[in-house]
């Protein structure tokens, strides 16, 4: 009957208890809460301070340097019042330098225009004066031109004649029969029929004039002394030195075909005088083209 009693008493004392413990615990939680939130609400009231204190500063630097901004646009406008001013003057300046040299280009143009078309007219004028001489000169060159045709038809004409005259020359040469016995070829008597004789281009032909005189005279490849003379009679003596040999050939007459070997040439060479006078002898030397050793 006790021991219910005593479970009764106990189980009552168990029930009250708990609650009392949550409460008390939530108690604590709350004031630790609101000592957290006091301390926090007091760092925030600090830093609220600071920050309106910071703001403040904030403000005042702002108003100053607004202050200064301002000084400083009023110093800028100035500046820029001036520049305008000072560009404004320096447009003008430039505008009238322009304008004067404008004007002064322009003066040097014209004048530079004038002295070209002075220069001009005065090379027309040259051209016109050169054309007038060129035109002049051409017709005197034309003139020319005509005259020299007429001088190479007349020199044309005269050349036919001539070849045809040493054609008729040629012709009419004679041969001979020489001093020794050989029948000569065509004998020339002047030079005329010795022009025709080069031109049949048969022989070689070397006219010469020999004074009497001890000294040999080269003509050709051989040397010739003319010995005497004896103009009425018209014959002559010449000595004839080649191949290391002196030959004489007495009392020849004009036109006479004198004729003499050399080692080299097969045909004789022959010596013609035209013309004996009482000091000297002209005639040619006639001698082959083609030399070929006699056997």
């Amino acid at each position: 009957m006790n021991d219910s009693s005593d479970f009764s008493k106990t189980n009552n004392e168990s029930s009250w208890k708990t609650p009392m413990a949550v409460a008390i615990a939530i108690m604590v939680v709350l004031a630790v809460a609101n000592g957290y939130l006091l301390v926090r609400v007091s760092n925030l009231s600090t830093d609220l301070a600071s920050t309106r204190a910071d703001v403040t500063q904030m403000n005042t630097a702002a108003a100053a340097s607004a202050a200064t901004e301002s000084e400083t646009v009023k110093g800028l406008r100035a500046d820029l019042e001036a520049a305008k001013s000072e560009a404004n003057e320096s447009a003008g300046k430039v505008r009238n330098e322009a304008r004067r040299l404008t004007k002064q280009v322009a003066a040097k143009v014209a004048e530079d225009q004038q002295k070209a078309q002075q220069l001009i007219d005065g090379e027309l004028t040259e051209v016109k004066q050169s054309a007038t001489s060129a035109h002049e000169k051409i017709s005197g060159v034309s003139q020319e031109v005509a005259a020299a045709k007429t001088q190479i038809d007349t020199t044309t004409t005269q050349a036919n004649q001539t070849a045809a005259d040493l054609k008729q020359t040629v012709s009419d040469l004679k041969s001979m029969t020489g001093d020794m016995g050989v029948m000569s070829g065509k004998i020339a008597t002047n030079a005329t029929e010795l022009a025709a004789l080069r031109q049949l281009g048969e022989r070689n032909y070397f006219e010469f004039t020999l004074d009497r005189s001890k000294t040999p005279h080269k003509v050709g490849d051989i040397q010739l002394v003319l010995k005497r003379t004896d103009p009425k009679r018209s014959k002559y003596t010449v000595e004839v030195q080649a191949d290391d040999k002196q030959v004489e050939k007495r009392d020849k007459t004009i036109n006479e075909p004198v004729q003499f070997y050399l080692a080299k040439a097969r045909q004789p060479y022959e010596i013609v005088v035209n013309e004996v006078t009482k000091t000297q002898v002209t005639g040619y030397l006639s001698t082959p083209k083609v030399h070929m050793a006699r056997n």
